[in-house]
């Protein structure tokens, strides 16, 4: 089973029916639109919703043909005081991620944007974490993003920069124990790379 969140909304990709009721329903993927599927996930009462076909390969097909892939790379960064690297862009809490460039590796398009996005230098991957995947519109378009997380570390002392003209208004290091009040108003994609440290 698949996880995919549109709105802080999960979306299930299965491939063995399940029982629906009001607040998870369930679409036969191939007789669904992405609007409406994006239209279902914006009823206030659905909790989530699961998109069904028998064959795993048949489900991804007809998923990816109507939500394309953009894929983007970021990190989970801890400085030599154990702090987290955090930024904060459109209302929520969220982690430096951005878009692969043509012909970039994976590795090294999360390092740029961390970079890019926060200021910090001097950044080196610990070790892969997990791939998150979102619904995103872009210029009316639904699209699907599939973000590779890192954890890295950084002994850097430089001030952080946010990068304003990407809309993001704070960089910030914060303490484990600041986690749980960052969640309560961060992305559920980053509730999962952090409980995957």
């Amino acid at each position: 089973m698949y996880k995919v969140f549109f709105n802080q909304k999960p979306i299930f990709l299965i491939t063995e029916l399940v029982p629906q009721t009001n607040e998870i329903p369930v679409f036969f993927i191939k007789f669904s639109s992405p609007e409406g599927i994006v239209k279902a996930l914006k009823v206030k009462k659905i909790k989530s919703l699961y998109l069904y076909h028998p064959s795993e390969d048949k489900l991804w097909m007809h998923f990816l043909k109507y939500f394309p892939v953009v894929e983007a790379a970021g990190g989970l960064v801890r400085n030599q005081n154990q702090g987290l690297l955090f930024i904060y862009r459109n209302n929520k809490w969220d982690l430096p991620k951005g878009r692969i460039e043509k012909n970039e590796s994976v590795k090294l398009a999360a390092i740029r944007e961390v970079e890019e996005e926060t200021g910090v230098d001097g950044l080196e991957i610990i070790r892969p974490l997990i791939n998150t995947l979102h619904i995103f519109s872009r210029n009316g378009k639904y699209k699907l993003k599939k973000t590779f997380w890192f954890e890295m570390k950084t002994s850097s002392q430089k001030d952080l920069i946010p990068q304003t003209k990407e809309g993001i208004e704070q960089a910030v290091w914060i303490s484990e124990l600041e986690i749980p009040e960052k969640f309560e108003n961060a992305y559920e994609n980053i509730k999962l790379v952090y409980q995957n440290l």
